[in-house]
């Protein structure tokens, strides 16, 4: 009888511990899957301002930026990869940055572009074209290095690595700390 007790004991532990262990998984899983939801790129619509100015994003051409911060629900916007870039060099930054995105502009209507998000780390950019964003000259984006290459080729410019891109390259001067018209 002592053996039957034991057992039944150590059956009633063991199924409290499975549910108890799956329950945690299970709760680690949703975490996850929220976790990588609130990364993933938001969209932008006719109110979504540049975290820098207050520009209205589709007001104005060229690509856009948005950076998921640590501890923050929303990403932050930018109108402008200049500013973007000028945001994640600065010295000054001290924010956690967990997901950077740019737009596409392979894929992208540069005049009114929508979508096509694409990591900023793996993106391949256009410095110097003749192209402008909303805050004057900018810096183009590309999923594919070929897009980038055919866009320096119409437009001039330099193809860069997200890495090639240096703070004295991405000066705020003639934009965002310039920008009378607000």
């Amino acid at each position: 009888m002592t053996c039957s007790c034991i057992t039944r004991r150590r059956a009633l532990c063991m199924a409290a511990f499975t549910a108890l262990a799956t329950s945690s998984l299970l709760a680690g899983c949703g975490d996850k899957a929220a976790e990588q939801q609130s990364l993933a790129p938001v969209e932008i619509d006719r109110s979504t301002s540049c975290e820098l100015d207050g520009m209205l994003l589709a007001d104005y051409p060229g690509p856009k930026a948005q950076i998921h911060y640590a501890g923050q629900e929303k990403p932050s916007f930018f109108c402008d990869t200049i500013e973007l870039f000028n945001t994640l060099l600065a010295g000054e930054q001290v924010r956690a940055v967990r997901a950077v995105y740019v737009q596409d502009m392979g894929k992208a209507d540069w005049n009114e572009p929508k979508g096509h998000w694409i990591d900023a780390k793996t993106a391949v950019y256009v410095l110097g074209s003749k192209r402008h964003g909303s805050m004057g000259p900018t810096i183009a984006s590309f999923a594919q290095e070929a897009d980038a290459a055919k866009f320096a080729g119409e437009h001039g410019g330099k193809v860069l690595r997200f890495a090639d891109i240096k703070l004295d390259m991405v000066d705020l001067s003639g934009g965002a700390l310039h920008d009378t018209r607000m």
